[in-house]
């Protein structure tokens, strides 16, 4: 699962005439009477690449057509150049009826009339998502996606460095968790934890475990809120994380590949997706029975730290002529069999946590659902946030500045011109 905000290429200019082809009920072809009453037609799903597992797929499409005697299409889709090809086919007359969107690129879409409202969609099977979950979906109040799954960092670690350190269980609270890392840094065999410096959805994590967020607005925009002191407690406890790692304080964790790093064994632990592991053992299959995973221990056990949560959510398409055979297919892949199979089958947060038994099992989905439904974020859900991603990230920056020695607010005060020219930038 690729996560990042790919930037926004001239969505609003591209897709401003989109609102005006929203569905009209007298002219939308899927609407037929009888169960069976989309018998032979075809709607077309576009998902990205590793999303629908082949079990999962394939009893998905069977249960549909016998439902409603129509057929599912999944188009599969690269994450590479998604954003510009899903805006020109939202700009076209004939899109594909039914979308994976990245959670934290749906207000971009939504802003622009490319998506169609689900609001009673909502009313009718949404009812019990989790909060933090489906809140990407909404934009300007109206239900414009639904939640389909989801995924955050967890904390992949070495047993046997723990081990070989006296260290007994895994931490419950920050402080055991620092407490370990001190333990593994006095044994003097293994670097305690690897964090390069600008691992920064685990520092936009901590942001949202303080409260924050990366943006405020201030005289009717948004602006930097790197300069808040939620934002600046964040930020040093990324430092003291980073203390402990041995890893370069300009570079990301893809740079060298962090799992990778770990693969070598004389690493304590990273903060990573689950999925992450695999890449670790590929590189090294000796590791494999080594590694293990918990959630990222927040101040108390009563709750983890704060997390970015990549998902995707599942929209329908404003233009698409077949908006009522779509939210049947929403009803059903969204409903608790399907998203519980999903779950099962790929090891990814559902979009309610009654569901989160189908995880038993998977270490690494046990781990992250917890953090996912209690101290899940995201990055500003706002159509402006795209260009901030953009390379050079001045986030990145301001991180590598801090763990340099600049203070942070002198490190944000050097940034904070850069984010704001991009936050006003027409999208």
């Amino acid at each position: 699962m690729k996560r990042g905000l790919i930037a926004a290429i001239g969505v609003a200019a591209m897709l401003a005439s989109v609102a005006a082809c929203g569905s009209d009920d007298s002219k939308d072809s899927s609407k037929k009477a009888g169960a069976d009453g989309y018998k032979g037609q075809t709607l077309t799903v576009w998902a990205m690449d590793g999303s629908t597992p082949p079990g999962w797929t394939k009893n998905l499409q069977a249960a549909f057509k016998k439902k409603t005697g129509a057929t599912v299409k999944f188009e599969t889709q690269k994450w590479d150049g998604i954003q510009q090809k899903i805006t020109t086919a939202l700009s076209e007359s004939t899109p594909p009826d039914v979308i994976e969107v990245g959670n934290t690129q749906t207000p971009a879409y939504a802003a622009t009339g490319g998506l169609a409202d689900l609001s009673d969609l909502k009313s009718q099977i949404g009812a019990d998502w989790t909060p933090s979950l489906s809140k990407s979906s909404v934009y300007q109040g109206k239900q414009y996606a639904a939640p389909w799954y989801f995924a955050n960092r967890v904390v992949i670690y070495n047993k046997k460095v723990w081990a070989d350190a006296g260290i007994t269980g895994t931490p419950k609270t920050r402080a055991e968790f620092f407490k370990d890392l001190d333990a593994i840094k006095k044994k003097g065999q293994a670097e305690p934890i690897y964090l390069p410096g600008q691992n920064w959805y685990f520092f936009d994590g901590l942001t949202i475990g303080q409260g924050a967020d990366l943006v405020k607005k201030s005289g009717g925009k948004y602006v930097s809120n790197l300069a808040d002191p939620k934002v600046t407690a964040a930020m040093e406890l990324y430092k003291k994380y980073q203390s402990y790692s041995k890893a370069s304080k300009d570079k990301d964790e893809a740079n060298p590949q962090q799992a990778e790093v770990f693969a070598k064994g004389n690493v304590g632990a990273f903060i990573g997706m689950g999925w992450e592991a695999g890449t670790a053992i590929t590189a090294n299959k000796k590791i494999a029975k080594d590694i293990g995973y918990f959630t990222i221990p927040g101040e108390t056990a009563a709750k983890p730290e704060g997390v970015f949560l990549g998902g995707s959510n599942f929209a329908v398409a404003a233009a698409s002529k077949k908006q009522d055979l779509a939210k049947e297919f929403l009803k059903m892949a969204l409903g608790d069999k399907f998203e519980g199979a999903l779950a099962k089958e790929s090891g990814i947060v559902p979009n309610k946590a009654s569901l989160d038994s189908n995880l038993k099992g998977n270490a690494a989905g046990e781990a992250a659902a917890p953090a996912a439904a209690v101290s899940g974020g995201t990055t500003p859900l706002i159509p402006e946030w795209a260009a901030v991603e953009n390379d050079p990230n001045p986030v990145k920056s301001y991180m590598t500045s801090v763990l340099s020695g600049k203070s942070p607010a002198a490190a944000a005060a050097a940034v904070e011109g850069e984010i704001n020219k991009r936050l006003a930038q027409k999208n």
